[in-house]
């Protein structure tokens, strides 16, 4: 797979991917770097593409059936308007697939939202929040979590972090306000 304006070579080089990223445009790149970034700090090998559901219908066939045979364990598939890349990659495979939907038009995202998250019984697509990659990447560990014990507690050692900045942020604004 490429890697759109040398997203994360480094990372996707290194060992066998066990996430794909895709995005049906590589203008999509600045709003999935969140995305590509939290999988790096988890140490979670992975590989980027662009495949367009409409504009190359073959190849985004190919890509979904030969993502497991190839060791993919999760696919996160961003998409803008649309957006139908995550749900056709959903109906061809049985691995997980992960929506982002990518704001771009005058319907601030809304358009993609609705597309990603309204799939047919028997199609889901795990969907996050427009723009909200970073979210799917941490979505992706927690499904890797389930058979790997240290990245699971790598995801606990985040959210415990997370924890303690917002008691920080709490304890900080209290002395702001002269308030305990």
């Amino acid at each position: 797979m490429t890697d759109p304006a040398k997203a994360s070579d480094s990372n996707a080089s290194v060992e066998k991917p066990s996430v794909s990223v895709v995005m049906g445009s590589d203008s999509d790149l600045p709003k999935m770097k969140a995305c590509l970034k939290a999988l790096e700090e988890f140490d979670i090998p992975f590989e980027v593409d662009v495949i367009s559901a409409h504009r190359t219908p073959d190849r985004a066939h190919e890509f979904a059936t030969q993502a497991q045979p190839r060791g993919i364990k999760v696919i996160i598939a961003a998409a803008a308007g649309a957006a139908h890349l995550a749900g056709v990659v959903a109906s061809l495979t049985t691995l997980p697939v992960i929506g982002v939907p990518i704001s771009s038009s005058a319907l601030h995202g809304v358009d993609a939202l609705h597309a990603t998250v309204q799939m047919p019984p028997g199609v889901p697509v795990a969907t996050v929040g427009v723009d909200a990659s970073k979210n799917a990447a941490i979505l992706a560990a927690q499904i890797l979590a389930i058979a790997d014990s240290n990245l699971r507690g790598k995801l606990e050692a985040y959210k415990s972090s997370m924890a303690e900045a917002v008691l920080e942020k709490s304890k900080k604004l209290k002395q702001t306000l002269g308030s305990q």
